[in-house]
């Protein structure tokens, strides 16, 4: 199958301003963008044409060589996917109730749960991707890096943040602390946390 770039689940200027739409336009129109037309060109005349995309990353998670660059291309491709329906305009704010009883009962509290993605986001050296994630029952905070995804290491993902420079440095230069808080605060689309965790039921 030929994979094209999903449509944003919102309109491109209704996240500012945490996020601009001038990032927007550089971050989907042109990182994402890239990394369809490119997982198209590698998987072309491959066994991974007819695949879908969590097929693909599975099958190349550990793959070297030409495998590794349609992994890098795969999971970038899912990664932005995710990332996009982990936003939401006029999102963040007061968690829905059974989603705060998960954060109360796994972090102690909301700001809690805040302080310490913000403090893992930060804390990921390079580019990568800051996750919330089900584990055991309970939510739990993971990094990873470059292009891996929770998914390659069997964990279920619920939310995430995109901690690459290309996320975040027009609307907030090197502060990437600032841009992670502010997101968690007001972009994060809880309907789509309470979606993912009854998928993962």
């Amino acid at each position: 199958m030929a994979f094209t770039l999903k449509p944003l689940p919102f309109p491109k200027d209704s996240l500012a301003p945490t996020i601009s739409a001038k990032t927007i336009d550089h971050h989907y129109g042109k990182h994402h963008q890239t990394y369809v037309t490119k997982l198209n060109e590698l998987i072309a005349g491959t066994p991974h044409e007819k695949s879908d995309l969590e097929t693909i990353i599975k099958a190349t998670a550990k793959g070297e060589g030409k495998e590794k660059k349609i992994f890098n291309n795969a999971a970038q491709v899912w990664n932005h996917d995710f990332f996009w329906d982990s936003l939401a305009p006029n999102g963040g704010q007061k968690p829905p109730e059974n989603i705060a009883k998960y954060l109360n009962d796994s972090f102690g509290s909301f700001d809690s749960f805040r302080d310490k993605f913000v403090d893992a986001a930060i804390n990921q050296f390079g580019s990568g991707w800051a996750w919330l994630v089900l584990k055991n029952g309970k939510f739990d905070i993971s990094t990873t890096s470059n292009a891996d995804c929770p998914m390659t290491s069997g964990i279920h993902a619920l939310w995430t943040c995109d901690v690459w420079e290309h996320a975040y440095y027009l609307d907030h230069q090197q502060n990437r602390a600032g841009f992670v808080k502010a997101v968690i605060e007001n972009l994060t689309n809880w309907q789509f946390i309470g979606l993912r965790l009854a998928q993962a039921k």
